[in-house]
């Protein structure tokens, strides 16, 4: 008879199980499906976390004032600084007339019609300066948006470009990046950022090479079927665009002939000298100067016992020192505007409220995601498809980068999922890359590599983050995202484990 009830209670929890598993990929399904038609993912999230919860047999009330919630609420108090300070910062450069003065002086100087290539490294090196990704959207945008303009380059191009830069090798694929992709598996594997350097350097130029090849070519594939620059986004049509700036950097609708459409001319650059383009370019540098200095020099010679207190969370400064830096770096540029433009400071002022207000959407979404991703990841179901992803076996670097990819596309996080991954199977992947002979560099950049690409499915918070400051939609502008997002970061890791088995962690 006990042996009867234990094998119904195990069917049982098999039962759940199966059920909690396929509730996990229903709400997966649900969240893209709708995110990508255009809705909103603060709607949106809670109705794919409550179908997952229902499938597992979970309260849901407790799961979305208990899990959800808090999860939502801790993302916000986080980061919400940093999303603040980016959107005015990145307002105040249009405003200046900073961003338009970056743009032109590269346009003339290299070629307004290489516009792709500059808006991608420009988001790459201000992500390798350590900047936050949401920051660099904020940042980059203006100057991208300026640029493509002048080179009458279809503007549902731009999030692509950007992403091409923030979202895939400057994360974790070049050696010595700040950014937590490439620091979190220095403690699992006994190596450092700067791990395996020419397999990086080797691996983040091809995927580099790859985003801008293709992006190319989808420009003149655009071009071809007739659409430019001035051609209204959806959201520009419904009036709901966070931006739509001219070429002097007023904001304004973008102006276009009569017809369906429109089509704007390519716009002639402003002649900008070398003495103002370094003036505009200063609160760029200043950006990541500043997060160095307050990173490694001014906030570690502070005494922060404080931080132990109940008061202050019981912390230390490693837990905040990433969002201090970053915060007080965003300050110093955004001083920086207001020294070097006082003719406009009465402007500027007046914009710092609208500045801010560009922030509450982001910060909302990406929060929401977090939310969902909790909820997830506190199933038990969810412990199914972290055991099923190990039990794989093989080569290490392909297993320990299929489970960190897997993991951050359900998050749709590549730190959250790559920060699961390690603490779960970290010491495992170690163990079997020493049986195989396999150096800790190699799967250090593999893991790092791949947390940043099946994360970036359409309910990833940086991705919806993206497409609302730059004004378009999912149906528009996620295919060539995707592309480069997914795409890139798949032939990384590849190149990863070819390179390495050949040469080793060089």
């Amino acid at each position: 008879m006990a042996r009867l009830r234990v094998a119904a209670l195990n069917e049982g929890r098999g039962a759940y199980m199966s059920w909690g598993l396929i509730g996990i990929f229903v709400s997966l399904a649900l969240l893209i499906g709708l995110a990508y038609r255009g809705h909103s993912v603060i709607a949106v999230a809670p109705i794919a976390a409550a179908v997952s919860m229902l499938f597992a047999g979970v309260p849901v009330l407790a799961g979305y004032t208990q899990i959800f919630m808090p999860a939502l609420g801790g993302f916000i108090i986080s980061y919400f600084p940093m999303f603040l300070t980016g959107a005015i910062f990145g307002k105040l450069m249009t405003i200046s007339g900073f961003a338009e003065s970056i743009a032109s002086w590269i346009a003339r100087v290299v070629g307004a019609r290489h516009a792709i290539f500059i808006t991608a490294l420009l988001s790459a090196l201000i992500t390798y300066g350590g900047i936050n990704a949401w920051v660099v959207v904020f940042t980059v945008f203006p100057i991208a948006k300026s640029l493509f303009q002048q080179a009458d380059i279809p503007k549902r191009l731009i999030p692509a470009a950007i992403a091409a830069g923030f979202l895939t090798f400057a994360l974790g694929t070049l050696p010595g990046s700040p950014q937590i992709h490439n620091t979190l598996p220095t403690s699992y594997f006994g190596t450092t950022t700067f791990s395996a350097p020419f397999l990086g350097l080797i691996t983040g130029t091809v995927m580099f090479a790859l985003s801008i090849g293709y992006l190319r070519w989808r420009e003149k594939r655009i071009r071809a079927a007739g659409e430019r620059f001035g051609d209204l986004t959806v959201m520009e049509r419904r009036g709901t665009a966070p931006y739509t700036m001219d070429a002097s950097g007023d904001d304004s609708a973008v102006q276009s002939s009569p017809g369906a459409g429109g089509t704007a001319t390519a716009v002639e650059p402003r002649r900008t000298t070398l003495p103002e383009f370094l003036a505009a370019l200063f609160p760029l540098v200043a950006v990541v100067g500043a997060n160095a200095v307050f990173t490694f020099f001014v906030i570690p010679a502070w005494n922060t016992d404080y931080l132990s207190e109940d008061l202050y969370g019981n912390v230390t400064v490693a837990d905040v020192i990433g969002v201090w830096s970053v915060t007080a770096a965003m300050l110093v540029a955004i001083l920086s505007v207001f020294a070097l433009r006082p003719s406009k400071a009465r402007e500027l002022v007046d914009e710092l409220s609208e500045g801010a207000k560009n922030s509450v959407l982001p910060v909302f979404n990406t929060a929401t995601e977090v939310g969902y991703g909790a909820v997830i990841t506190s199933l038990a179901a969810f412990t199914v498809i972290r055991d099923g992803l190990f039990g794989m076996g093989g080569n290490a670097v392909l297993t320990s980068s299929a489970s960190t990819a897997v993991i951050s596309g359900v998050t749709g996080s590549a730190s959250g999922g790559l920060a699961i991954t390690l603490e779960t199977f970290g010491d495992q992947f170690a163990q079997m890359a020493a049986a195989q002979g396999i150096e800790g560099g190699i799967i250090h950049r593999a893991v790092a590599t791949a947390s940043t690409s099946f994360d970036s499915l359409p309910h990833n918070g940086a991705v919806i983050t993206l497409l609302l400051v730059t004004g378009l939609t999912h149906r528009e502008s996620y295919r060539d995202i995707g592309v480069i997002t997914i795409g890139t970061p798949i032939i990384g890791v590849a190149l990863i484990a070819g390179l390495g088995f050949l040469f080793g962690a060089f």
